[in-house]
This record gives structure tokens, C-alpha cells and sequence, in this order.
């Protein structure tokens, strides 16, 4: 007896119609609940940083040390978000519902491996990979932040690959939801963990921790429980096949790796900041780049949710579409970018406070107020290469959105950052300067790429 198909009717009225419509829209729908919940995500990841400031500057450091293995991490988590949000919008474009509920189950399945293998890795590695990347100076709070964070590897990757299924559909309201509920309780849980039970660092990771946990549940709620998602994770449509696991890890692995190369280029900048100017010059790029990144955030929406549309046009064939999508995510993301660099160079000086408001930091001031002001041009060239990376991830070309971001990190953004901090002595100023130096040279790259790709498309 044939197996009924899950019902679908709500909710392809919802996140399915907007994907499937006119792509300017679809991008604007996606785009502002992404930005709302990333903004508050960024925003814990201030405060985050502004509690642990308290600590003093090697605390701060010992986070910036961590940070590149976290990236790894949060490199896998979006990695399979990308993969899963590809396939099932792909899914969803060519019209095939069944496929699609096999390839969130394949999803979840790779999730777990993934997560084992990880956790097995840190728990062996940590220390040495720590004094690698040169956290010596501080490797004690470095492990101890680190061991407790890393812990929670499953709830992290599993997280990551659940908003990218219900991207995929359409769905970014509930992942709003989701990121708003970590981020509050980690602002909760920080000051009561760090300073009122006295856990210092180690409380900052333990909050983590808990966050990520209450927000699987809730995601496990809504897929087994309430059952209202338009993909449905039930093992009835489970079907192994090599094809639709290759068609995810082809996103997934290389969108991953993206993040990997992009740690290693921090981790390389962090040997050449504490080789021109100190371990300060590690904590003045970890706290500086926290703020970057929120400016960042609407940019980055944008990108993921052309992921959705980019995967939806491909899937149905039309081509047009995607050239929009492309075009236009690039214009919105430079208008909105323009907006952040000018905000953050005004006031640059008033957000180093938050960051030296410590006795033990104040000397930092003046430098992360320098960095944000150089950092403003980097906002502006940003958009024309994430947004070229989105539509390759988009259409199932992880491999060539990877090249793209090995050309600007490690080509082009540590190159320049080398000539101008080392080779050409200009200190942890030069450093600043090379990096959006490279990104310029990088975006344009990938611009030019993926026009060139969207115009094959066409003709065909």
C-alpha cells in the first residue's frame, strides 16, 4: 500500500509561495527575519565580549585564541545549514516533495556522524591546537573556555542544520524564533554565570552551552511534536541514496570548508598581530571584529536568504530568476552596507568604550576605535562577493563558492596583510588595511565569476 505524502497545503501558502514568487520579494521576506534574529545574535556576541572584558585583556585574548576552532565549528553548523537549505529549495523549485523529506532525514543523519567525529577530534587535540594558533600566554583559560563550549558540538551542528531545512523551505520566521531564544538566554545566563557564581570564563562557555541545548529542544518540538513544518523528518521517507547525500555534503563540505580557510586566515593574522604588536593586538581584532560583525549582519541575511531563492530558480529552470536574485541581492546589500560604514566611522570612538571600560583595558581604546573607522570599507566591498557565494551555494556549486573564498582569504586578504604589516612595517595598522584590501580584490572576482556562470545558464 503506497505511503501517504505529508500535508502540505498550509504551509506551501506561507514560506513555499513567497520562495517560489517574485525573487525580489522573496529576498526581502527572508532577508528581514534573518536580520532581525542574526542582529540579536551579534548583539549577545558583544555583550558576551563586553562581560568577559571584565575578566582583563587575557581573558579577552584566551577567547580570540578559541576563536578560530569556534569558527570551525560554526563553519560546519552553516556548512550543513547551506547544504540542507540548497537541496530542499531545489527540491521544492522541480517540485518533488518526497525527495525533499528524504533529504532532510539524510541531513540530520550526516549531522550526527559529523558531530561524533568532531567532538572525539577536540576532546584528544585541544591543548595542542590551542598552542598552535598561540594561545600560549594564555592557554589556561583558553582550555577551559574551550572544553566547556565544545561540549556542546551536537546541539551547535544540529541547530545549524535545522534552520537550514526550514530555510530551504521557506520558513525563516521560526528560525527567527530560534535565534532569539538562544541569544536571550545567553544574556541572561553570562552575568549570573561569570560575576554572580563566580565562574569567570568558564561561566561565559557554560551559558553557551545551556542556550544551545534549550534551543534543539524547541526544534525537536516543532518537528516531532507539533509536526506543522512543511518538511516533514520522519524515517517512512527514508530511503538511503549515495546521490541525495552527495548532493547535500557538495554544498555543505565546501561551504564548511569555507569557514576552515577563513579561521585559518584569522589564526594567520593572529600570529601576525602578536608578531608586529602583542597578544593587545589579538584582543583589540577579537573585540573589534565582534563589532564588524554586527554591521555585517544584514549583509550576511541577505546572502543566506539568496541561498533559499537562488536553489528554488535553479531547481524550476528559470534562469532569469536568478540572475535577479543575483543583481538585485547585490544592490540591496550595498545600500544597506553603505548605511553600516557610515554609522560605525561616527561612532567608532563611543563603541571602543564598551569594549575598555576595565582599568585593565582602557589602553585599548584608541586602537579598536582605528580599526572600526578602516574596517568601514570593508562593509562597502562585501556584498558583490558573499552574494556571488550565496547564488553558487545556491545552485549546488559549493566547490566553486569555496575557490572563491580561498582566492580572497588566503590569496589575497593574508598577502596583503603580510606585505603591509610585516614586509612593509606598518604594524597592526597595515594588518587592518590588508584586509579590506584583499576583500576588494576578492569580491570583484567573484562577481565577475558568477556573471559569467548566470549568462551560460542563459544562453542554455
Amino acid at each position: 500500500m503506497k505511503k501517504e505524502e505529508p500535508e502540505e497545503s498550509k504551509n506551501e501558502t506561507t514560506g513555499v509561495a513567497i520562495i517560489t514568487g517574485d525573487p525580489k520579494k522573496a529576498i526581502w521576506k527572508l532577508s528581514g527575519h534573518l536580520i532581525i534574529a542574526m542582529l540579536l545574535m551579534s548583539t549577545y556576541n558583544l555583550v558576551d565580549a563586553i562581560w568577559v572584558s571584565g575578566l582583563g585583556g587575557e581573558a579577552l585574548a584566551a577567547i580570540g585564541f578559541v576563536t578560530p576552532l569556534y569558527m570551525i565549528l560554526v563553519g560546519l553548523s552553516n556548512g550543513l545549514g547551506a547544504g540542507a537549505a540548497s537541496t530542499i529549495s531545489r527540491c521544492i523549485g522541480a517540485g518533488d516533495t518526497r525527495k525533499m523529506n528524504n533529504s532532510a532525514i539524510h541531513v540530520i543523519i550526516l549531522t550526527i556522524i559529523i558531530s561524533a567525529i568532531i567532538t572525539v577530534m577536540l576532546e584528544f587535540f585541544l591543548g595542542d591546537l590551542l598552542l598552535i594558533l598561540g594561545a600560549k600566554d594564555a592557554i589556561g583559560l583558553a582550555v577551559v573556555y574551550a572544553r566547556i563550549v565544545f561540549a556542546g558540538t551536537l546541539f551547535m551542528l544540529f541547530n545549524g542544520s535545522a534552520y537550514g531545512i526550514l530555510r530551504g523551505e521557506g520558513d525563516t520566521k521560526r528560525t527567527m524564533y530560534a535565534m532569539i531564544i538562544s541569544s536571550i538566554i545567553n544574556m541572561i545566563l553570562d552575568p549570573i554565570l561569570i560575576y554572580l557564581l563566580g565562574l569567570g570564563i568558564a561561566g561565559a562557555a557554560w551559558a553557551t552551552l545551556a542556550s544551545q541545548f534549550i534551543v534543539s529542544a524547541v526544534i525537536l518540538y516543532w518537528f516531532f511534536q507539533k509536526r506543522d513544518t512543511f518538511t516533514r523528518l520522519s524515517l517512512e521517507y527514508y530511503r538511503a541514496d549515495f546521490r541525495v547525500a552527495k548532493s547535500i555534503l557538495g554544498v555543505a563540505l565546501p561551504a564548511s570548508v569555507e569557514f576552515l580557510v577563513i579561521s585559518g586566515g584569522v589564526a594567520i593574522l593572529n600570529i601576525i598581530l602578536v608578531t608586529v604588536a602583542g597578544t593587545d593586538a589579538v584582543a583589540v581584532y577579537s573585540a573589534g571584529w565582534r563589532i564588524v560583525m554586527i554591521g555585517l549582519v544584514p549583509i550576511i541575511s541577505i546572502g543566506t536568504g539568496t541561498i533559499t531563492v537562488a536553489g528554488v530558480a535553479y531547481g524550476a529552470r528559470e534562469y532569469e530568476n536568478l540572475s535577479i536574485a543575483h543583481s538585485y541581492s547585490i544592490k540591496l546589500g550595498i545600500l544597506i552596507a553603505t548605511i553600516m560604514s557610515v554609522l560605525t566611522f561616527i561612532f567608532a570612538p563611543y563603541i571602543s568604550r564598551i569594549f575598555t571600560y576595565s582599568p585593565r583595558t582602557s589602553h585599548l581604546a584608541p586602537v579598536i576605535t582605528e580599526f572600526l573607522r578602516v574596517m568601514c570599507l570593508f562593509y562597502i566591498f562585501m556584498p558583490p562577493g558573499l552574494m556571488s557565494n550565496s547564488v553558487f551555494q545556491g545552485v549546488g556549486k559549493g566547490i566553486t563558492s569555496l575557490i572563491l573564498t580561498v582566492i580572497r582569504q588566503l590569496l589575497f586578504i593574508v598577502i596583503f596583510t603580510y606585505l603591509l604589516a610585516i614586509c612593509l612595517n606598518f604594524g597592526q595598522a597595515g594588518a587592518w588595511w590588508g584586509i579590506v584590501a584583499g576583500d576588494i580584490v576578492g569580491s570583484m572576482i567573484a562577481y565577475i565569476w558568477a556573471r559569467l556562470y548566470i549568462q551560460r545558464l542563459r544562453r542554455r
